[in-house]
């Protein structure tokens, strides 16, 4: 159990590029307020959230007396499968996340919900997203002597609250919210009230539930279905909500409206296939795209093999547009876990079968068609390419079920650089070629939009946030055209918090 204090740091090295050929989806942000069982519901919450984020937990609770906490590093179970633990996160209010980390050391300091004590009262975070003029705003702060207690760019938020002028807390955080750019979804407790906040443009999901009295936020629908709560809508973009016992739930919308740009990789990778984003079916949206991907790529084979888990609703509707047969050619192993385990040069080339087996029965001398989500730098893909050509298959073809991925992210997902973007670097020969497969064929930008319920890409205004596939970013790179950072922000610029 923690105070609610600055965590000192503790750095924890993680074995990175297991699953190199996915981008990383960066945190989960889950709240409810009017619930006796407000912590035992936040930590089902985060495990059905464990997805977004799988380095770092915290929950912070408020019994009507004081505010308590946990944060530590690892998954969910790690952190709150102690009765101890449970009990001491008292009361009817409670905020949680779930975090992935990017490159550099996780360290404790880092883990929200981030805490602030203000002269109003207590006020807790946790954030989906990434602020996109964070650095700049960080840089204003500290010249007017704003001490900085972790390298997060969340934290920004609260330093804004801390000095406006406003008189009421939802004015300040107003104050604060109107300061910042970039993507974000906010899940936030003061002494007296649950507060959700998503940018104006959409770009994060946040969903509003309901559990008979309780009211809950939380980053997709598969968290309200673990504790049984009911979907009641999506926090619409711009929206600010606040619910407290006092007077239940307030809407407030303190932004202009503008044309939404839903993250479009939600659809293709991002949120759990159960979870339902933005009204559409998940699970419904990457058959869709499997569908489409056949139609617009298809391709003389003997069996259509998804690479787990991610490619399997895209490889169903692969199968079942081009009436190929479906067969599951690579076995997943689920338990992998995290290792501390250093690679040797013997063992370096198992790292792949550490959680993939390719299934021989299925694939020796078969004519192969794999159907996976997406590829960044290629590794894995090469790999698994390799591995379903050494069990036999005579021929070995892949389908993506997303545009090529050929410009970073700076919107909350963890991309590489462009050097490392393999489409970024490589037409659609050469990376055929480096993959090691008779042919390769990407989702046209199109076909992703009607599978999503689109006729097609509005070139004018695009529905969707796919900066990623097209470099059409919709929001301000304000630090990235800043140029250089300063050297007291190297940390920062390490561990850069793009959820």
């Amino acid at each position: 159990m923690s105070t609610i204090l600055p965590g000192t740091p503790f750095d924890l090295n993680v074995e990175d590029g297991e699953d190199g050929d996915h981008l990383k989806e960066e945190c989960g942000v889950f709240g409810i307020i009017g619930d006796s069982d407000a912590a035992a519901h936040t930590a089902l919450g985060l495990h059905a959230l464990q997805h977004r984020g799988q380095e770092a937990a915290g929950i912070v609770s408020y019994d009507g007396r004081q505010f308590n906490s946990h944060r530590g590093m690892g998954h969910v179970s790690e952190n709150f499968n102690n009765e101890a633990v449970m009990d001491r996160l008292t009361g009817d209010m409670a905020v949680g996340h779930t975090r992935y980390a990017t490159t550099g050391g996780t360290i404790l300091r880092n883990v929200q919900p981030l805490f602030a004590e203000f002269d109003f009262g207590g006020f807790a975070i946790g954030h989906n997203g990434n602020l996109t003029n964070a650095l700049t705003i960080r840089r204003e702060l500290q010249r007017r002597g704003c001490l900085f207690q972790s390298t997060s760019d969340t934290e920004v938020v609260t330093h804004l609250i801390a000095i406006s002028d406003e008189n009421t807390f939802e004015e300040r955080l107003i104050d604060a919210l109107r300061q910042i750019e970039g993507a974000y979804s906010f899940v936030c407790m003061t002494n007296t009230a649950l507060i959700g906040a998503r940018d104006p443009l959409g770009v994060r999901p946040l969903v509003l539930g309901k559990l008979d009295k309780a009211y809950i936020l939380s980053s997709e629908t598969c968290a309200l279905d673990i504790i049984g709560a009911e979907f009641v809508r999506n926090i619409d973009p711009g929206e600010v909500v606040i619910i407290s016992h006092e007077e239940g739930l307030r809407s407030l919308k303190p932004f202009p409206k503008q044309h939404p740009r839903f993250c479009i990789f939600e659809y293709v990778y991002f949120a759990r296939p159960d979870s339902v984003s933005e009204g559409n079916s998940v699970y419904e949206v990457r058959k869709r795209i499997g569908a489409e991907l056949a139609k617009e790529s298809p391709v003389d084979v003997d069996v259509v093999v998804p690479v787990p888990d991610s490619g399997v609703p895209a490889a169903l509707g692969f199968a079942a547009a081009s009436g190929i047969p479906y067969e599951l050619g690579i076995i997943r192993n689920h338990y992998v876990g995290r290792t501390f385990i250093q690679p040797t040069d013997k063992t370096r080339h198992l790292g792949v079968k550490r959680k993939h087996n390719p299934n021989k029965e299925v694939l020796a001398g078969k004519r192969v068609v794999l159907v996976d989500d997406s590829i960044v730098r290629g590794t894995t893909s090469t790999k698994i390419v390799e591995m379903v050509r050494q069990a036999g298959a005579t021929e070995v073809h892949m389908r993506i079920s997303s545009p090529p991925t050929a410009h970073p992210c700076f919107f909350g997902i963890d991309t590489p650089d462009y050097d490392k973007l393999m489409a970024a670097q490589h037409n659609l020969a050469e990376m055929a070629k480096i993959l090691g497969v008779d042919s390769l064929a990407f989702i046209s930008i199109d076909g992703l939009y009607k599978a999503a319920g689109e006729a097609k890409r509005s070139g004018e205004h695009p529905q969707y946030c796919d900066a990623c596939f097209t470099g059409d970013y919709p929001l301000p790179l304000t630090d990235k055209n800043a140029g250089s950072q300063p050297k007291q922000l190297s940390l920062l610029s390490e561990e850069r918090q793009t959820r």
